[in-house]
């Protein structure tokens, strides 16, 4: 933050809008004048533009490419100023003049040019004055606010749509064709709105208020809008903080806490960066920030993901002429930079600055990133070496008796030709044979034929099944590798096993005391298993009603949070309490029927890790794929990465959510959908009350977050699709909500659940979207424009090798 000038006015400007564009900055004086400085040569003798018979209230310039205007106004005229004609009269030794395009139009508290000049927007009492830009002409007056208006602003992707804030906490939105309001929105806070920004390339409207709250609006084409975030600056401020703590001592530490006053932080005025560069990003992710100026400082805001990239404050530059803000104009400047034109708060100056945002970083993760796909080979001690020794069958001994009895019960035995002499001819060829129909090998090879996952296709909106499944929430939902079946975990401790068209009775395995928490599939879909809060994990097969592994009794002292098969089904991974289990297992589904008791699989531990987590509240793995990389969450809100090469915590983010996070899950893909290598390194998490984020494994860094579902209670799942280009995700208000992986936005609100969606599911072989209730109901969702599509899939998925 670099102090560029510093002008001594003759009043205080903390309540008078100024003005700053990219090459210029204009500022009121001796109150009827108004002096404009270049803010490449600050240096210069400014340009001082004469007029005004009152005191100037307002000034703002232009938004176009062309020449340089500024419209300036007071309680008698509004005037709009052409800065290089104005400067050329001048040097000429004539006097500068403007247009005057407004005459009597009280005192105006803010002015906004549209992006082409050709109309301002004058803000004075509760009313706007839509002005031409070229001649003194009122095009509309709009009314409708309760309270004096504080700001106003075009459209700038529709030039028929303003956009207007106001003191009684409100904003509308306005067609300036019919001098109607598309959309008013409700009252948003207990302090007046005092800003509003547009960002064109999200199609988002922001609001900010006096206490420090910001909303973002997603702004329809039918000019409705929908809320995408709500952030809070004071919270911002403190999780920023937190991230960037450094180690210090204590007394120092106690010190600057002492010092440490909360101030309010007022959204006093907003700018968008445009394209800023950022540490260790990927050009991929799009990055769109803007700043917020405050009482106390300037704040940079990642809009992807609602946290703070920079703080400017005013207390970390003890060399600048100002301590506490009462109005900014921002505007960007040239080479990732901000120019800023603030006023003085308490005492009657105005300072230019100019800030550098080249070196803004990302909040959260470390410069060290990782990858799902393993970059070198497994080393020599690493736990994915072990294996299982396998059992030597006992050939015990008899005791006496009669050693060589007949092998059968007649008295003559074929021979075995033995003896007999050699064959001279091994095979003699059938000729004339009528060839048959190869019918049956078509019908053997049809399962094998495959179709690829559909990357255009459409989300899944249209529901086409809807199913009661039982009385007891469905708790989690997999399809397998294949998409021909689903596993269904219910509250009522049992699972259930469908074809993926949901017809027919399911297949019901029971054996749990408690609700099932989590079910997996195996790569072979020879075995699937579920995890209860009775702490223990059961193996299922195909051909057995009765599990073929049970692992419960004094194995695990907490609950089982997570579990699935890991390493291409070479291992069984497991969370309970803080610690990570590896085992090896070997299914052996024969039984002895006279000792079905004995229990002929062996299971053995190859690792186990504890994290710094008290519990950990939720894993994921890819199994799909060789991979080393075991994503944990724990109760203190934590994320931590584990390295199963190494058999060590390899990374650990800190304070991820606001509160624990009970649903992490990895972009996975599936066998019938190719995705970019990089794809496969995101993935969500979810929170109560915090919403979805999604992370990049690369760089350890949240790259956006989706918060327009509901969720304050139950822990609602999220997915990835198999493309990797939507997000679901289940909501407290009987729906759930498709998103746009690109845009913080929802793209569809599935609506008329019966209760809470607790469970989704994506199809891996077709564009199918599964939901799962609190009440025990399943509901399956098609695109609009795949209703040809077949429930049953089977030809289109491949034939399982077993």
């Amino acid at each position: 933050m670099t102090e560029k000038l510093i002008l001594t006015c003759d009043r205080l400007l903390s309540h008078q809008q100024l003005a700053c564009c990219q090459s210029h900055c204009g500022i009121p004086l001796h109150g009827k004048e108004v002096l404009i400085y270049n803010n490449m040569d600050l240096q210069q003798k400014p340009l001082v533009l004469t007029g005004h018979h009152g005191d100037v209230t307002a000034i703002a310039f232009g938004k176009g490419n062309g020449p340089v205007f500024l419209c300036s106004a007071s309680a008698d005229y509004v005037i709009v100023w052409d800065i290089e004609l104005c400067r050329m009269r001048t040097q000429e030794g004539k006097v500068a003049a403007g247009i005057v395009i407004g005459t009597l139009l009280g005192e105006v508290a803010h002015l906004a040019f549209c992006f082409s000049d050709e109309r301002v927007a004058a803000c004075s009492g509760a009313s706007i004055y839509v002005l031409s830009s070229k001649r003194e002409e009122v095009i509309s007056t709009l009314t409708g606010h309760l309270g004096p208006l504080t700001s106003a602003e075009f459209c700038p992707w529709n030039k028929n749509v303003l956009v207007s804030i106001s003191e009684d906490r409100t904003f509308k939105v306005w067609d300036l064709k019919t001098e109607a309001v598309f959309y008013q929105s409700f009252v948003l806070s207990g302090s007046p709105l005092l800003s509003v920004l547009f960002m064109e390339k999200d199609r988002y409207l922001i609001a900010g208020s006096g206490d420090g709250q910001v909303w973002c609006f997603y702004l329809s084409d039918d000019q409705k809008c929908q809320l995408v975030a709500k952030m809070d600056l004071q919270k911002m401020e403190k999780r920023h903080r937190a991230h960037h703590e450094t180690v210090r001592q204590a007394g120092v530490a106690v010190q600057s806490a002492a010092d440490d006053v909360e101030i309010s932080k007022p959204v006093i005025q907003m700018a968008a960066c445009g394209s800023l560069t950022y540490i260790n990003s990927d050009p991929e992710i799009d990055n769109s920030c803007f700043c917020i100026g405050s009482t106390d400082g300037l704040y940079v805001v990642d809009l992807a993901t609602s946290e703070l990239l920079k703080i400017f404050h005013f207390k970390d530059h003890p060399n600048l002429s100002i301590t506490m803000a009462g109005l900014w104009s921002i505007s960007p400047g040239w080479d990732n930079s901000m120019v800023v034109l603030v006023s003085s708060l308490l005492t009657p100056c105005v300072v230019f600055l100019e800030l550098c945002l080249s070196e803004l970083d990302r909040v959260g993760g470390s410069c060290e990133g990782f990858s799902v796909f393993p970059s070198s080979p497994r080393l020599l001690e690493s736990p994915l070496n072990a294996e299982l020794k396998k059992k030597e069958p006992n050939h015990s001994k008899k005791k006496g008796g009669i050693k060589e009895q007949p092998l059968v019960f007649h008295s003559k035995v074929k021979s075995s030709g033995y003896t007999s002499a050699p064959r001279r001819i091994m095979f003699t060829p059938k000729t004339n044979v009528e060839k048959k129909s190869s019918a049956k090998k078509i019908t053997k090879n049809a399962g094998l034929l495959r179709s690829d996952y559909p990357a255009d296709s459409a989300a899944p909106t249209v529901p086409r099944i809807d199913l009661s499944v039982a009385n007891k929430q469905i708790s989690c939902l997999q399809y397998s590798g294949d998409g021909k079946q689903i596993l269904c975990g219910l509250g009522d401790s049992s699972v259930l096993l469908y074809r993926s068209s949901l017809t027919g009775s399911p297949s019901v395995h029971i054996g749990h005391d408690k609700p099932v928490s989590s079910v997996s599939w195996s790569l072979s879909r020879q075995w699937w298993m579920s995890a209860s809060e009775d702490l223990s994990l059961r193996i299922w097969t195909h051909c057995r009603s009765e599990p073929a592994v049970i692992m419960g009794g004094n194995m695990f002292s907490k609950p089982i949070r997570g579990a699935q098969f890991y390493y291409l089904d070479k291992f069984l991974l497991l969370a309970s309490g803080p610690s990570v289990y590896l085992y090896l297992y070997n299914v052996d589904s024969s039984r002895d029927c006279i000792k079905r008791y004995e229990e002929r699989s062996v299971i053995k531990q190859a690792k186990c890790l504890t994290t710094s987590s008290t519990d950990i509240t939720a894993l994921s793995a890819i199994n799909d794929f060789l991979s080393y990389i075991v994503l944990v969450c724990g109760s203190d809100r934590s994320i931590q990465v584990l390295d199963m090469n190494r058999g060590m915590v390899a990374s650990v983010l800190p304070d991820a959510h606001s509160r624990a996070i009970h649903c992490v899950t990895q972009n996975k893909g599936s066998t019938f959908s190719t995705q970019a290598p990089d794809s496969y390194n995101l993935f969500l998490t979810s929170a109560v009350t915090d919403g979805v984020k999604i992370w990049d494994l690369r760089t350890l860094r949240c790259v956006r977050r989706y918060e327009n579902h509901l969720n304050r209670y139950h822990s609602c799942s999220s997915v990835i699709s198999p493309c990797g280009r939507f997000i679901a995700s289940g909501s407290e208000d009987k729906c759930a909500y498709v998103y746009d992986i690109r845009s913080s936005s929802y793209l569809h609100k599935l609506q008329r659940h019966s209760d809470t969606v607790l469970s989704v599911a994506f199809n891996p072989a077709t564009p199918e979207l599964l939901t799962g209730t609190l009440d025990g109901k399943l509901r399956l969702f098609q695109p609009s424009s795949g209703s040809h599509l077949s429930s049953d899939i089977g030809a289109a998925a491949i034939t399982s090798p077993t």
